[in-house]
């Protein structure tokens, strides 16, 4: 992980980043992405709505680093049949609200929508989304993200992108 610096970071300057990172998604520019991720952190779709201690519940994801790069490999090669062929998608983050900043951490919550076009048919996702975003000295970067499906609890079908 790259040094940390104390610093003063706008809402503006947050929104620009999560937009980034969804315009990555977007593109399925997979490298890029797992480029914004401080190495501890984890990227997480919790199936309790109130979870908090993800490690001892059931998640839909719970990829560290390690799990993050392989999840992207399996989207690249081909190997999950959920991602042959791979989904266009459109995401829209909203509602975006620094909840409080301590230290070089920030943390951020906002609304998503995710439009999944596959096969000729469209579905759409919506989450709660929280970041815990580091400011370093090249810029900010994601130490955990937690997308809380609000169907996370219902039937979900094979889902061939990151949210």
């Amino acid at each position: 992980m790259k040094d940390m610096v104390a610093t003063e970071v706008t809402l503006e300057e947050v929104t620009a980043f999560l937009w980034t990172e969804a315009d990555l998604l977007d593109a399925r520019d997979y490298d890029a992405w797992l480029a914004l991720w401080t190495d501890d952190g984890h990227y997480v779709i919790p199936i309790e709505k109130n979870a908090t201690d993800f490690a001892n519940t059931l998640n839909i994801a719970y990829d560290d680093k390690a799990m993050r790069k392989m999840r992207v490999e399996r989207f690249q090669a081909g190997f999950s049949i959920s991602s042959a062929p791979p989904a266009d998608s459109v995401r829209t983050v909203s509602r975006i609200v620094i909840d409080k900043v301590e230290g070089e951490v920030i943390t951020v919550r906002a609304a998503q929508h995710v439009i999944e076009d596959k096969f000729g048919r469209q579905r759409a996702f919506a989450a709660n989304v929280e970041w815990a975003l580091v400011v370093t000295e090249n810029g900010l970067m994601i130490r955990d993200k937690v997308v809380r499906l609000l169907n996370s609890d219902g039937t979900l079908t094979s889902i061939s992108y990151l949210f």
